[in-house]
């Protein structure tokens, strides 16, 4: 049975604050701070816990290896000589969120009827330019089955490409076939731009998807300016239903016209920005939230960060949202407080895969007793906290390195220690 599975990326021992997001204004507010991986990678398994009692399928991805040697050494330095700011790119744990490994076109929509997967190339920032090759390896470990997936290499420069942050489905239930949406940008402002529509349009072709069930939009330079660096920071999908701000869009009644025309029983929430502005939207991170399907016919849940319910203006109008009795019949406020302080809410952590879990290799498949078996080993190994200057202590390389290896082995799933 096809159904969604949410796979969140499990916060890395190496988390930490530095930084290094140009255009996240979250990342560069806690600049410097120090950070609490233990805290902020407990956080991320209430949150799958809170999913598997809302009756949800649930999987997870392992920590990639850091700091990354072997990238340093490709600039032809070591943690020791490398410059502060390379150093901390080194260190970066930012594949926690899952959410930019890739962009996946469920089987439905697929010409040849297999779940199609690109790897994002995520080039824009030099932190996250070099997952992809760990994202590659552990992608093709959990959905190994060519039967039913085929995973794609990155798109090749110099076309930015940040995954599955900037596509949303639109379907009538996940087992059929959807329209996709590809949302790209062309300026920011002051901030670049990550999703080009090169990019976009190549992961369409790869992916087999024929003129009628795509839609390239374009993300408002208004938006990215304002700190919106990802669409899923201004607009969310699921099944029927867009929940979006007024501003997420350049030319947005066109692109509702698009929407309409090509999958005509859609469901479009436009949220007011004289209701909850694109500054208030952005700081409780409204729609960098799950939005998913409850069991049993319940209607959809809104699975948003604790920050959403502490801005007036948003919780109102969520309030009054619930009250009219729409698509969205329950809000659950999940704490992921470190990770929001790097810029980065619970549909950044998670990658949304339409298939049947059988399909999938079931150490990335999540269980109640799994999740405690990895909180008790990130309990023991994972640092309580890191202090940027810390990036040059030796024993802190060694820590981490010891921990995710203890992680690895729980799972088993030291293969992906490469």
């Amino acid at each position: 049975m096809l159904q969604e599975i949410n796979f969140d990326g499990i916060i890395g021992p190496s988390h930490n604050y530095a930084g290094l997001s140009h255009g996240n204004i979250a990342s560069s507010a806690h600049a410097g701070d120090a950070s609490y991986p233990r805290e902020a990678a407990l956080q991320g398994l209430e949150k799958m816990r809170h999913n598997l009692a809302l009756g949800l399928a649930q999987g997870f991805f392992m920590p990639l290896g850091r700091p990354n040697i072997p990238w340093l050494s490709s600039l032809g330095t070591n943690l020791d000589q490398a410059p502060s700011h390379i150093r901390s790119a080194a260190y970066s744990a930012s594949s926690m969120w899952s959410a930019n490994a890739a962009t996946i076109s469920p089987a439905p929509d697929c010409d040849d009827g297999k779940c199609h997967m690109t790897v994002a190339n995520l080039q824009t920032m030099p932190h996250r330019s070099h997952e992809w090759p760990g994202t590659l390896l552990q992608l093709r470990t959990a959905f190994a089955n060519r039967d039913h997936f085929t995973v794609h290499t990155p798109i090749p420069s110099p076309f930015g490409d940040e995954g599955a942050a900037n596509h949303m489905r639109l379907c009538a239930s996940h087992d059929t076939a959807g329209l996709e949406i590809f949302v790209y940008g062309k300026s920011g402002g002051r901030f670049p731009a990550r999703q080009h529509i090169e990019a976009s349009q190549a992961v369409a072709r790869k992916h087999g998807l024929g003129d009628s069930q795509v839609i390239f939009a374009q993300q408002s330079e208004k938006a990215i300016a304002a700190g919106a660096f990802h669409n899923d920071v201004v607009a969310v999908a699921n099944e029927h239903t867009l929940f979006t701000h007024e501003d997420a869009f350049e030319h947005r009644e066109q692109f509702y016209n698009e929407i309409l025309d090509k999958f005509p029983q859609a469901n479009i929430i436009t949220v007011p920005a004289n209701k909850v502005s694109l500054e208030d939207a952005i700081q409780s991170y409204l729609f960098n939230a799950q939005l998913v399907s409850l069991p049993e016919g319940a209607g959809m849940a809104l699975i948003l960060p604790t920050e959403a319910k502490e801005n007036k203006a948003v919780w109102s109008y969520l309030e009054e949202l619930l009250a009219g009795n729409g698509a969205i019949r329950k809000l659950c406020p999940v704490d992921v407080r470190q990770s929001m302080a790097n810029g980065g809410g619970p549909a950044c952590l998670r990658l949304r895969v339409v298939a049947d879990s059988r399909w999938v290799d079931q150490r990335f498949i999540a269980t109640t007793e799994k999740l405690d078996l990895m909180a008790d080993i990130i309990a023991q190994h994972w640092p309580e906290t890191i202090r940027p200057e810390q990036l040059k202590d030796p024993h802190l390389r060694e820590t981490i390195a010891d921990a995710r290896m203890a992680l690895l082995k729980c799972c088993s799933l030291t293969e992906l220690n490469v």
